[in-house]
């Protein structure tokens, strides 16, 4: 349990870690690509750290060096990168007797169960209570269709879950939701069809996976339906893919909590340095513009193929907004923060057209309304969202119910709450970042040190 009070100011710069979906996707193709590939910034979070442990247990060397300044020239001597020594598209091995644990990393399970389509091996993939609990239909049915066997242990289509890997076919497949997940997972099974997959959702979700697979070599192609959101992407067959160089930008979903946390305190600036600002990820960014926040964006630049950009917040006056229809997948992760920046604003915020939420480590809508209710905040609640109406935050205790960004967002609530908010079991954070707690630290001032 950790106990966050009210704080008078936050100053302060900060580097927030690596983003949690490439350092996923680094080692999975860099797992799959011929040669070594070289990981800077690399996330050692839980989640990520999940997905280590898998490929390893399949023959993947990945180790740390160094130091490496040969690839990373304004590299510290004493700054660490990732090695993964690639295999190729079907060097993997079967993990002898040992099953294949997603602990709590939805990415993980549902993106490597697309590379063990194609493999010549059977594997089971089994997670912890929580991941056990979300669902994996949303994967059996595109590999179902690509011809790949998909059974899981129990009758309701969730994990623990087997994958005979065999040859997959070419499909066309439409999406019923916006999910990188998912394209994700039936756009690496596409790696190994000798047909190409046309996989087309309603709107474009987080392109980090397409993005990476054309630096690695893949024929791949993106085009969007004229007069509608929906986009399709195209996977032909080619060539092995690559080996990368990658540097990781700062994860803008860990960024969110200290833009929000530098809106709403009073006499307050925060810069964030080096965060990745993808446009199918910058949802926040938008949402931060529509609500008044003062916000200043600058040195925006390349760092492989992704935008980074540093960021400054300070003390603002709020609004409500509208945030529904295509922006929501850019801003998924973010929206327990933003509902958290809502009851600290002026007027109605509402959300809708965000019921994936459901479905995440816990079910967020329910748990977002439960606790700005808790907190004093007058919450209507929708199946696909909900209208949140600035108030004054009471301090309380909160449980994250083992999810990190419910105990992260609700942390940056009590910096403006009356009394002290209580994050039962705070150790979840360790999933996607586990030095939360000791950088929002570092932002307090002396005296509240």
């Amino acid at each position: 349990m950790i106990t966050i009070k009210n704080v008078s100011s936050l100053r302060g710069t900060l580097q927030v870690p690596g983003d949690k979906s490439i350092s996923h996707r680094s080692i999975m193709l860099g797992a799959i690509a011929e040669g070594d590939t070289y990981v800077r910034g690399f996330l050692k979070s839980a989640d990520c750290l999940a997905t280590i442990d898998c490929f390893r247990r399949m023959g993947i060397v990945i180790e740390s060096q160094k130091g490496n300044q040969a690839h990373f020239p304004d590299l510290k001597p004493d700054e660490t990168t990732l090695v993964i020594h690639g295999k190729g598209l079907r060097g993997l091995s079967a993990p002898e007797g040992i099953e294949l644990y997603a602990a709590n990393s939805g990415t993980t399970v549902r993106l490597l169960s697309g590379i063990l389509a194609g493999q010549n091996f059977s594997s089971h993939i089994s997670g912890d209570a929580s991941l056990s609990r979300r669902p994996m239909r949303r994967i059996i049915d595109p590999l179902s269709r690509m011809g790949i066997l998909c059974v899981s242990d129990n009758e309701d289509d969730r994990l623990p879950m087997t994958i005979m890997g065999g040859q997959p076919k070419g499909i066309r497949y439409d999406s019923p939701i916006s999910s990188a997940q998912v394209k994700s997972c039936v756009l690496l099974a596409a790696l190994y069809a000798e047909e190409p997959t046309f996989y087309t959702e309603p709107a474009l979700s987080r392109n980090h996976t397409e993005l990476m697979l054309r630096a690695c070599g893949a024929n791949l192609k993106t085009r969007k339906k004229s007069g509608s959101d929906a986009v399709t992407t195209i996977l032909y067959p080619g060539p092995s893919l690559s080996s990368l160089t990658i540097t990781v930008p700062g994860d803008i979903s860990s960024a969110a909590y200290f833009l929000a946390a530098g809106l709403i305190t009073e006499d307050s600036e925060v810069t964030l340095n080096g965060v990745g600002i993808n446009e199918t990820r910058d949802g926040i960014l938008r949402v931060i513009r529509a609500m008044g926040g003062d916000m200043t964006i600058q040195n925006i630049r390349m760092e492989g193929q992704e935008t980074v950009a540093d960021i400054t917040v300070r003390s603002s006056d709020l609004r409500g907004t509208k945030i529904r229809g295509s922006v929501i997948p850019t801003l998924i992760d973010e929206l327990p923060v933003i509902a958290v920046m809502a009851a600290c604003a002026e007027g109605v915020t509402v959300i809708r057209d965000a019921g994936e939420l459901r479905v995440k480590e816990s079910d967020r809508l329910a748990a977002i309304t439960d606790n700005l209710r808790k907190m004093g905040i007058r919450v209507d609640s929708f199946e696909d969202g909900m209208a949140i109406y600035g108030g004054e935050l009471r301090g309380t205790d909160i449980d994250p119910l083992g999810d990190h960004r419910l105990a992260m967002a609700f942390s940056i609530a009590g910096l403006v709450s009356d009394k002290p908010v209580r994050i039962l079991d705070e150790r979840c954070v360790n999933i996607s970042y586990p030095a939360f707690y000791d950088d929002l630290a570092s932002l307090f001032t002396k005296k509240q040190k």
